[in-house]
């Protein structure tokens, strides 16, 4: 889990969205319509880098 302040302050590397954290999937799903990017949260560090994303179903 991510405090709120660092949810802030976290954006798409790709589109510069906002990001919101999927709790069921432990990762951070870009909130962005056209991007949608999901992000890898591993040992609760998010892995902000676009080629470690994935599209969501």
């Amino acid at each position: 889990m991510l405090p709120a302040e660092v949810l802030e302050i976290l954006i798409c590397p790709a589109c510069h969205g906002n990001l919101a954290y999927d709790y069921e999937a432990r990762e951070l799903v870009c909130s962005t319509p056209d991007c949608g990017l999901a992000y890898p949260v591993r040992q609760g560090i998010p892995v902000l880098r676009v080629d470690e994303a994935r599209r969501p179903e």
